[in-house]
């Protein structure tokens, strides 16, 4: 009797947790609830995925207490996720790298369309613009309709654009193009976050993350220099048949063999997804089979461990899925507070090309390379931070005398979360705020150009730590809206990185690179101790803001049932 009990309270723990995460009709929610979900407390259960440390895997003796084991959360091989990852992250690098690889080329594009510079600033602003809200769309379908479909239509309007730019005669065609070109392959890093919260549990998600949070740096890095280097050998039109190339190469990969990766739709990947987001490859091995076996493939289950899958739909209302989450006080401080870091990321690389021309003389390809050395630090910072975000969870889950399994995700409605991931970013904030005051004043005592290398390795480190922090805590915080959550969050960061790349050059003639950057390390410490109130209340929210789901849950089930009720009085 205490057995049933336990598993219909670990079920209805379990319906919270969907209702919170994922708003699906309530016959799915019913549907998809596993009995055996864990919900992690001090001792919980042996099927949990996570058990006491002192007691082993072992369950209690006797058919009457066995309890069923929870579900792998995914399907995929180790192997199979990075590759999967990797694939994402490749493709969301044409984001960020797309709007830095048209910088070298400002001067040339004013003197062929015969316009200002500060009117072709205009056609940077306006991508970042674009870059910050088209996310927010692009997420909310991907979290309906699939990851798959929502990364080719990326891909193809990226592509019809930049054949547009390439043959554009005019400004008012470059200025349009461009936004729909920002348009196109914005929306990549937030679908590459929702794959990695697709197949990746808490446990392991550091290191998956930090790759995300690589291409963001990546992609400024090496776009000056391929832009510099192409606008210098052949002409600012070949930056964009060169980035046409290049996206065609990873539309047909992706088109091939990415896999459909989304939840909702195929759970935790065993699932055969529809034939609109099935691979080509799948497509072309079932004709082959159908030929030869002359009969239909056979058809999987529409269920997992995990329950039923539901049917991809899309409405408007989904469409502003991101814009309600930038509600909730957590997530709302998180993304403000992250903004701010990565507004100082576009304040260092904006205003680099004109004092390093001005302090050491540099032209366009040296210029291009001296994003190196930040690029360098930020491959570092993948490995190194991602380790330490994965070593302080399994700390805190130890502290709590608790076991984690890698290959299933947990309940974290009991676990501290915010503060096994924001306990890895405090110290690395702190340095990079001592990094950034530093920068200013080496660059306005014109130090040896070996100074600020060192600095942009350094800074390259701690940013993408400080970044990958709060990148894997957004993801674990709404996991089944990741999409949507991760678009929220460059929307905040576009739009402060567009503020700060606009009032950075003005800042440092007005009082000088040390101050200017001296404010800005300051504003990194003064906000800090937002990130230690997460800590302190995060939990509380969550279990608030669980509660308000659950009574707006059920007052639209009663609602639908009084409507039922009515209709049949009515008929």
């Amino acid at each position: 009797m205490n057995t049933v009990r336990s598993d219909t309270e670990s079920a209805k723990n379990s319906i919270r947790e969907s209702q919170d995460e994922y708003e699906l009709p309530g016959h799915v929610r019913e549907a998809s609830v596993h009995p055996t979900s864990p919900r992690l407390t001090p001792a919980p259960s042996p099927g949990s995925g996570i058990v006491p440390a002192s007691e082993g895997n072992d369950p209690p003796q006797g058919p009457q207490h066995e309890a069923p084991q929870t579900p792998q959360y995914s399907v995929f091989s180790k192997r199979k996720k990075q590759g999967i990852v990797l694939a994402g992250s490749i493709g969301a690098v044409f984001s960020t790298m797309t709007a830095q690889t048209y910088l070298p080329a400002l001067k040339v594009l004013a003197d062929d369309f015969h316009v200002s510079v500060s009117k072709i600033n205009l056609t940077v602003t306006t991508y970042l613009i674009f870059q910050g809200i088209t996310p927010m769309f692009i997420g909310s379908f991907a979290d309906r309709m699939g990851r798959r479909p929502a990364y080719i239509i990326c891909f193809v309007v990226y592509i019809a654009a930049n054949i547009g730019l390439a043959v554009s005669r005019n400004y008012a065609s470059l200025l349009a193009i461009r936004c729909l070109q920002a348009a196109g392959i914005s929306g990549t890093q937030s679908l590459c976050q929702a794959v990695v919260a697709d197949i990746v549990t808490s446990a392991e998600r550091g290191q998956y993350v930090g790759f995300v949070t690589l291409s963001a740096i990546l992609g400024p890095s090496l776009g000056p220099i391929i832009g510099g280097a192409l606008t210098d050998g052949l002409g600012w039109r070949s930056i964009f048949w060169f980035l046409t190339i290049c996206a065609g190469v990873i539309l047909i990969l992706m088109a091939l063999f990415f896999p459909e990766t989304c939840r909702p739709i195929v759970g935790d990947g065993s699932i055969r997804p529809p034939k609109t987001n099935e691979t080509l490859w799948q497509l072309i091995k079932d004709r082959q089979r159908s030929s030869s076996n002359n009969s239909q493939p056979p058809i999987l289950p529409l269920t997992t461990p995990e329950g039923k899958v539901t049917k991809a739909s899309f409405g408007i209302k989904h469409l502003f899925t991101s814009l309600t989450l930038l509600r909730s006080k957590e997530l709302g401080l998180l993304l403000a507070y992250g903004g701010l870091i990565y507004s100082g990321i576009n304040a260092i690389s904006a205003a680099l090309p004109s004092q390093f021309t001005e302090i050491y003389g540099f032209n366009s390809l040296e210029i291009g390379l001296m994003f190196l050395p930040m690029a360098a630090g930020s491959v570092v910072a993948v490995g190194v931070a991602g380790k330490a975000i994965n070593w302080n969870y399994r700390r805190h889950a130890k502290n709590l005398g608790l076991t984690v399994d890698k290959s299933r995700q947990i309940d974290l409605t009991d676990f501290p979360i915010e503060r096994a991931r924001l306990e890895v970013a405090v110290p690395l904030l702190y340095v990079s705020a001592a990094l950034v005051i530093a920068w200013g004043w080496a660059l306005q005592s014109r130090t040896s150009v070996a100074v600020p290398c060192v600095l942009a390795f350094l800074m390259g480190v701690v940013y993408i730590g400080v970044l990958n922090v709060f990148n894997t805590l957004i993801t674990d915080l709404y996991r089944k809206k990741a999409g949507a959550a991760t678009a929220a969050n460059w929307f905040i960061r576009c739009m402060l990185g567009a503020v700060m790349t606009a009032v950075i050059q003005p800042l440092i003639l007005a009082v000088g690179s040390g101050w200017a950057y001296t404010i800005m390390g300051l504003a990194y410490v003064l906000f800090s101790p937002v990130l230690f109130l997460i800590m302190w209340k995060g939990m509380a929210w969550r279990k608030e803001e669980r509660e308000k789901a659950e009574s707006r849950t059920t007052a639209k089930n009663e609602e639908r049932i009084i409507g039922k009720k009515e209709q049949k009085d009515n008929a």
